[in-house]
């Protein structure tokens, strides 16, 4: 049963992909923000091979674009802006994940990473304070949901 199930999650090519960040933010003010790591999960009982598709790869070096994540284990894959130019501040561009089993060619799963370059980390600080400052206090209320045992929301 479990093995007919995996089968069917790989044959629909909707296996979940987990990477952290799923977004990127450069600064051009600061240089240590150009160079940054995505990491690849992979909690699967088999290994992935994976590939890193970008929008744009003149703007980016992506060092180690395609490799493989052993079972159960995570790979670090650095991504380096390398066209820091005005033209280019606001600007989202994506890098796509695409895996797949060691031994299949067909893409299993993606994820997408937004990836964007800002004028300045300070800048951008102020502009998100003033926001809050603006923002009326009924969209910043959370609240948490309860859950009963047993009672499933219905009436």
């Amino acid at each position: 049963m479990h093995q007919q199930k995996r089968q069917l999650e790989l044959v629909e090519g909707n296996l979940p992909v987990f990477v952290f960040p799923t977004e990127l933010i450069f600064y051009a003010d600061d240089q240590s923000t150009h160079k940054q790591v995505l990491t690849l999960y992979n909690p699967y009982e088999f290994a992935l091979k994976f590939k890193v598709l970008c929008t744009t790869p003149n703007k980016y070096v992506v060092v180690d674009a395609a490799g493989a994540v052993k079972p159960q284990c995570c790979v670090d894959i650095v991504i380096r802006h390398r066209d820091v130019r005005s033209c280019h501040y606001g600007v989202i561009d994506k890098f796509r994940l695409q895996v797949s089993e060691q031994s299949q060619r067909k893409a299993l799963g993606r994820k997408e990473v937004v990836a964007t370059l800002l004028p300045s980390a300070k800048e951008q600080q102020k502009e998100e304070e003033e926001k809050g400052i603006k923002e009326p206090l009924s969209k910043s209320l959370f609240f948490e949901q309860s859950f009963q045992p047993g009672n499933c929301g219905l009436f």
